[in-house]
């Protein structure tokens, strides 16, 4: 897919991730077209950008026709496991994403998945945290899925993009941390800037690996 521009959609882009990969997507001449797939607007403006504003990500048949023709897809959306009984967070992390994969993956053979997961994934199902659990099974059942490729991505501590909308509050009491956790820990430790590239760069040239974690996440970026 080298000389082939991207057709990204992207979801969860009104959460602190989606924003900031949505708004790398946007200033990436590698990408051509954005669809921001919603429940309410991004509220922002840009020649490459559509969004479709739409409820209930169990349900997409009333607009699943507009999916067709993307060749990659960041999937961004996400909640905290914290407070959540299991039950509710797999519906919203595994139901919910496998979902949206399935309708994206019947109408797109030529797609490259990339979900956003989390360092500390359990990839065997069979570890004593739920959270980690819950997404090793999504990240395991999103490459069964007839993409061209599925890649789960791994990032610890991001560090936001300034100037953004929808930054965490708490990060500026904790962005000092950053460079040196990045110099104690640079797998545990990326910027939101390097996700978003890495993203675009793993879509663009390819990698190894089903699972980028932090280290890789830096590398790619550099591409």
């Amino acid at each position: 897919m080298a000389n082939e521009k991207l057709r990204v959609i992207v979801t969860g882009v009104t959460g602190m991730v989606g924003e900031g990969v949505l708004y790398e997507c946007l200033q990436n001449p590698k990408v051509e077209a954005v669809l921001a797939l919603t429940r309410k607007s991004v509220e922002m403006k840009h020649p490459k950008l559509k969004e479709i504003i739409h409820n209930d990500f169990y349900d997409l048949s009333a607009i699943e026709e507009q999916l067709k023709g993307y060749n990659a897809c960041f999937f961004c959306l996400g909640v905290s496991s914290v407070g959540m009984k299991e039950a509710d967070y797999y519906k919203v992390t595994y139901t919910l994403t496998m979902h949206v994969a399935e309708k994206l993956s019947k109408h797109n053979s030529d797609m490259t998945f990339c979900y956003i997961s989390g360092a500390g994934t359990d990839g065997t199902e069979k570890g004593r945290s739920m959270w980690a659990r819950v997404k090793g099974k999504t990240e395991n059942d999103l490459r069964k899925l007839p993409f061209k490729r599925a890649y789960a991505f791994r990032p610890g501590f991001i560090k936001p993009i300034k100037g953004l909308k929808h930054v965490h509050s708490f990060y500026k009491y904790i962005n000092w941390l950053f460079p040196i956790g990045r110099a104690l820990a640079p797998n545990g430790f990326c910027t939101l800037h390097e996700l978003g590239l890495a993203m675009i760069n793993v879509v663009n040239s390819g990698y190894d690996k089903d699972v980028v974690d932090g280290k890789a996440i830096i590398e790619l970026a550099k591409q």
